[in-house]
C-alpha cells in the first residue's frame, strides 16, 4: 500500500480534511498565508490511524456495540468509551507508521519540544466545531514520548464528552478519523483566544481578544482570568484587566508547570493596545481567508504573534445576505408565526414565494427588512406600534438599535403616513354581521377547492408554472380587503374594551373573558372536535388499548378490525378531513401532515380518553359561552351605573358584538394558508416520486433539501448537483441547533429584547400577559407536542406553539411559551378557551422543570416557581 503517514504543514491546505483532519487543513492553509506565522510542524495523517484500526481487531466490535447504545445510557456509553481508549493507548504503532514519524522528528529537531494536538477529520467544520472535544499534549520531548502522545490523541478521539458531541450532531462514530498535528513548542510570553466576531452578541465588526501570560492552556483550563479587549472599528473599545497572579510555563525536560508571576507583572495588561489591534488585523485577514467569523489561538513570542489553531465560530447566526453594503435590520418571521424551528430549503422558499411581502432567509429562518420603515418617522411609530402589541421584546430589541442613533438613517416619510391603529382608538366601521365572516369563508373554501380541481392534470414543468400562479392567487385571497377589514375590526375592538373597560371600571385584560367561546374559530373548534373523537373511542377498551401500542404504519385503518373501532376510524377519518393539512411547525411545507402521519394525534386523543367525559366538548363550549355572556352582563350593569353610563354601555355593547362577530375569524386565514399548501405538497410530491424512479434522487424527501426553483430546475433537467442534498442536510442539522433571534443586524448583532418593568416578584419569570387569569398547577415541560403526556390541571410550559397545539389546550389548566405575542395562535385560543397564559417568557422551558409547582399569572405577565 502507498500511503503517505506524514505530511508538512506547508504541504496541507482545506482540500486535505479527510486525511489531516480540520485542525491540520486549517494550519496548513495559514501556514501558507502571506504574513501569518504558523509554528512548524507535520501531520500524522488518518492513514496512520487506519493501520492502528486495522491491526487490532478488537476495535471493530468496541466500535459496532458504541453504535448500538441508547443516547440516555451515560454510563453505559463512558465505559465502552474507556474501553476503547484503553484499547488504542495500548495498541502498537506499526513499524513504517513510527518510522515515518520518527523521522520526521529528525528533520525539525528530534529532541526539540513539540504540541501533539488531535486533528479529527469532523473538526473544526462550518457546522461543528468540535472544541475542546479531542485532546493537547503541549511540550512533549524526545521520539519516544511523541509517538505515546500520538497514541493519547488517537484515544481521544472516544473520550465521553467527544462521543456525546458526535451523536448529538448525528455522526458516525465510524466516519471520524483522527490525524495528529506535531508542532515546534512555542514558548510564548502570552496567549490567548481572538473571536473575530462577538460570540456574545454575534456582532461581526466587533472582535474580542483574551489574553494572558505564558501558554494559553492556562486560560482554556480556567486556571487564570484573562484580560479581555473589545475592538470596534480599528480601536479598542472597552477593556478589563485580570490580576495575574499565576502562569503556566514549559519546563525545560517536558511537560508545563504552574508558576508564580513576578508581583510587578501581575496588574499590567498582557498587551498593549497596539499589539490587541495588530492581532485583531491579523485575525481579519485570517476570516477574510476563511470567509467566516474565526476562533483563533494565538501566542506572543518576541512581539511576534503565531497562530496557533484557527476554527470556525459555528454559534454565530448566519446574517441575511443583503445587494448593498448599507445598514439593515431584520425581524423574525417566526416569532410572529410561533415557529421558531429551523425550515428546511423547500419550506422557506416556498413561504417567501407565498408570503406577502419580501422575506430574507438565514439560518433556515425568515426574517423581513424593516431598515426603510424604521427610518421615516410616521412609519416607525407604526411599526413600534405594531410589533409592540403583539410582542413586547421585538420592539424593545428594535429601540435599542434606534437609540444608538448612528445605525439606522433618518429619512423622510416616502408618503404620509396612515394614523396606526391606536389602543382606546374608534375601530374601523364595519357592521357586526356574521354574513360577513361566513362570505369570506366561502371565498376561501370555493377558491381552495378551485385550486385542487385545476392542479390534477398538471406535472413536469408544467406544474411548476402552475404553481407559481396559483401563488399569486394565494396572496390575492390573503390581501382580500375585506378580510383584512374583518381581521382589524375584531383585534382593534379587544384593544378598545381593553382600554375603555380599564379606565371605566379598573378591569385588566377585560376583552379576554368578553371572547370565551366565540363562535367560528376554526382553531378552537379543532382542539373540542378532538374531545368528540375520544367520546367515539372511550367505549371500547380494546380500541383503547390498540392505540396505547400503535405506530404509524396500523393507524387508523387498523381500527376497523376491532370491536367498535369501525365508528372510531370514522371520527378519526372525519377529524382529517377537516384537519389533517395541519401539523405542528406547519408553515414549512417539509414539516408531515396529520394526514401523511395521523398517529401524532395518538397521545393527545388518548389524553383526551383520560382525562374527560363524554360530552365535554359540547360542555366546555357552552360554559365559555355562559361566562362570556355573563360577563358581558355584569360589565354593562356596571357601566350604565357611572356617570354618562347608558352611552359607556351602548358604545361598549357595540364592541363586544364586534368582537365576538370577528373573532373567531382571526385563525380562518391560516387555515386556509395551509389547506392550500397540502393541495401544494401532494402534487409536488408525486414529482418527487418521478425523480426517484428515474433515478435523480435517492429519497423522494429529499427535494426538502431544495428550493422551489432548483426543484423545477430537477424536474426540467432531471439533474441535481452532486452532494447538494448532503450538504443542504448537513446545513440543516447545525442550523436547528442555533436559536434565532427576535431582530438581527446586518452587523450579525442578535437582539433578543428584555421586559423593562418593576412590577414582577423577585424570582418570578417575566412575560407577555395573554389570557387573562391566575392559575396553580404542576408543570409540564413539553417540546414535541407527541411526547406530551398531560392530566387535567397541568400547565403546559413550551417553546412555542402553533395551531397544531390547540387538540393539548383542552386538557391543561395554564400555558407559558418562550415565543408569543398578543395576537398569535396560541394566545387567540388560550383566551378561546379561558385559560391564563404568559408568553415570551425567556429560557421558560430550561428555567422551569417538569414536574415543579407553579403560578401563572396571566392577567399581569408573570410565572411564579413555587416548588
Amino acid at each position: 500500500m502507498n500511503a503517505r503517514y506524514v505530511w508538512d504543514l506547508q504541504e496541507i491546505d482545506e482540500t486535505r480534511i479527510a486525511l489531516v483532519g480540520g485542525k491540520g487543513a486549517h494550519l496548513g492553509a495559514l501556514s501558507r498565508l502571506d504574513g501569518v506565522r504558523v509554528p512548524a510542524g507535520f501531520c500524522v495523517t488518518t492513514d496512520a490511524f487506519r493501520r492502528v484500526v486495522e491491526r487490532t481487531p478488537a476495535l471493530d466490535g468496541l466500535l459496532d456495540r458504541l453504535s448500538r447504545p441508547d443516547a440516555d445510557d451515560r454510563e453505559g456509553l463512558r465505559a465502552l468509551g474507556a474501553e476503547i481508549r484503553r484499547t488504542v493507548e495500548a495498541a502498537a504503532v506499526p513499524d513504517d507508521v513510527a518510522e515515518a514519524i520518527t523521522g520526521a522528528l529528525a528533520r525539525f529537531g528530534a529532541h526539540d519540544a513539540y504540541a501533539v494536538r488531535s486533528s479529527a477529520t469532523a473538526e473544526d467544520l462550518p457546522t461543528a466545531s468540535f472544541a475542546g472535544q479531542q485532546d493537547s499534549y503541549l511540550n512533549v520531548v524526545g521520539p519516544a514520548e511523541v509517538l505515546r502522545h500520538v497514541r493519547r490523541c488517537w484515544a481521544s478521539l472516544f473520550t465521553e464528552r467527544a462521543v456525546a458531541y458526535r451523536r448529538h450532531h448525528g455522526i458516525d462514530h465510524r466516519a471520524v478519523r483522527m490525524a495528529v498535528v506535531v508542532q515546534r513548542m512555542a514558548l510564548p510570553d502570552a496567549a490567548g483566544v481572538l473571536f473575530t466576531a462577538d460570540p456574545v452578541t454575534g456582532d461581526r465588526r466587533t472582535a474580542t481578544v483574551d489574553a494572558g501570560l505564558g501558554l494559553g492552556e492556562a486560560l482554556v483550563s480556567g486556571l487564570v482570568d484573562p484580560d479581555v479587549f473589545t475592538v470596534r472599528d480599528d480601536r479598542v473599545v472597552a477593556e478589563t484587566i485580570a490580576a495575574k497572579p499565576r502562569a503556566l510555563r514549559p519546563l525545560p525536560g517536558g511537560g508545563t508547570r504552574e508558576v508564580e508571576v513576578d508581583a510587578g507583572r501581575r496588574e499590567r495588561p498582557a498587551l498593549t493596545h497596539e499589539q490587541v489591534l495588530r492581532l485583531v488585523r491579523l485575525g481579519r485577514r485570517i476570516e477574510e481567508h476563511f470567509g467566516r467569523p474565526q476562533d483563533i489561538e494565538w501566542c506572543l513570542v518576541d512581539d511576534d504573534f503565531r497562530i496557533v489553531q484557527s476554527r470556525p465560530i459555528t454559534t454565530l447566526f448566519p446574517v441575511p445576505g443583503a445587494e448593498d453594503a448599507d445598514n439593515h435590520v431584520y425581524v423574525s418571521v417566526g416569532h410572529q408565526q410561533m415557529m421558531t424551528d429551523a425550515m428546511k430549503p423547500l419550506g422557506h422558499s416556498m413561504w417567501r414565494l407565498t408570503a406577502m411581502v419580501p422575506m430574507h432567509e438565514a439560518g433556515g429562518r425568515l426574517f423581513v427588512d424593516v431598515t426603510r420603515r424604521l427610518a421615516s418617522p410616521a412609519s416607525r411609530a407604526a411599526l413600534l406600534e405594531a410589533v409592540g402589541k403583539g410582542d413586547p421584546l421585538i420592539r424593545d430589541a428594535l429601540e435599542t438599535v434606534l437609540d444608538r442613533g448612528d445605525f439606522v438613517p433618518s429619512l423622510p416619510d416616502e408618503a404620509p403616513a396612515g394614523p396606526a391603529p391606536v389602543p382606546g382608538a374608534a375601530p374601523a366601521p364595519i357592521d357586526a354581521d356574521p354574513a360577513i365572516v361566513t362570505e369570506l369563508v366561502e371565498r376561501s373554501r370555493a377558491s381552495v377547492a378551485a385550486l385542487e380541481r385545476d392542479i390534477r392534470t398538471r406535472s413536469g414543468p408544467e406544474l411548476f408554472d402552475f404553481l407559481l400562479e396559483a401563488f399569486e392567487e394565494h396572496k390575492r385571497v390573503l390581501a382580500d380587503p375585506l378580510s383584512f377589514r374583518a381581521l382589524m375590526a375584531g383585534m382593534e375592538a379587544a384593544w378598545w374594551l381593553n382600554d375603555k373597560l380599564l379606565a371605566w371600571l379598573g378591569e385588566k385584560n377585560a376583552a379576554d373573558a368578553l371572547t370565551l367561546s366565540a363562535p367560528g374559530n376554526i382553531t378552537s373548534e379543532m382542539g373540542l372536535d378532538l374531545l368528540d373523537v375520544a367520546d367515539a373511542i372511550r367505549p371500547h377498551p380494546e380500541v383503547v388499548a390498540f392505540l396505547e401500542r400503535v405506530g404509524d404504519d396500523d393507524f387508523p385503518d387498523g381500527l376497523a378490525k376491532l370491536p367498535g373501532g369501525a365508528g372510531a376510524r370514522d371520527a378519526v377519518e372525519a377529524y382529517l378531513d377537516r384537519y389533517g393539512m395541519r401539523c405542528v411547525g406547519e408553515i414549512d411545507i417539509t414539516r408531515p401532515r396529520w394526514r401523511e402521519r395521523p398517529a401524532a394525534l395518538v397521545p393527545a386523543i388518548l389524553d383526551n380518553v383520560r382525562n374527560f367525559g363524554p360530552g365535554a366538548a359540547e360542555r366546555r363550549f357552552r360554559k365559555g359561552l355562559e361566562e362570556a355572556r355573563e360577563k358581558e352582563r355584569d360589565v354593562l350593569t356596571r357601566l350604565r351605573a357611572l356617570p354618562d353610563g347608558e352611552r359607556k354601555a351602548e358604545e361598549t355593547k357595540r364592541m363586544i358584538d364586534r368582537v365576538r362577530t370577528f373573532a373567531g375569524y382571526r385563525e380562518y386565514p391560516k387555515y386556509g394558508i395551509v389547506s392550500r399548501y397540502a393541495v401544494y405538497k401532494r402534487a409536488l410530491m408525486e414529482e418527487a416520486g418521478r425523480l426517484v424512479r428515474a433515478g435523480v434522487l435517492a429519497e423522494a424527501e429529499d427535494v426538502f433539501f431544495l428550493t422551489f426553483q432548483e426543484f423545477h430546475e430537477a424536474v426540467r433537467t432531471g439533474r441535481v448537483e452532486e452532494g447538494l442534498v448532503r450538504r443542504r442536510e448537513e446545513e440543516f442539522r447545525a442550523y436547528c441547533a442555533l436559536t434565532p433571534p427576535r431582530v438581527l443586524t446586518s452587523d450579525g448583532e442578535a437582539l433578543t429584547g428584555s421586559y423593562r418593568r418593576d412590577d414582577v416578584p423577585a424570582g418570578a419569570l417575566a412575560g407577555l400577559p395573554v389570557s387573562a387569569g391566575t392559575v396553580e398547577g404542576r408543570a409540564r415541560v413539553v417540546l414535541d407536542m407527541e411526547d406530551a403526556d398531560l392530566e387535567a390541571g397541568d400547565i403546559l410550559v413550551t417553546s412555542f406553539t402553533d395551531p397544531s397545539w390547540s387538540p393539548v389546550f383542552v386538557g391543561i389548566a395554564g400555558l407559558v411559551t418562550e415565543v408569543g405575542g398578543l395576537m398569535t395562535h396560541g394566545a387567540v385560543i388560550a383566551r378561546e378557551y379561558g385559560l391564563p397564559a404568559v408568553v415570551g417568557v425567556a429560557g421558560a422551558t430550561r428555567l422551569i422543570e417538569d414536574g415543579q409547582r407553579i403560578r401563572v399569572h396571566g392577567t399581569d405577565g408573570y410565572v411564579e416557581i413555587l416548588s
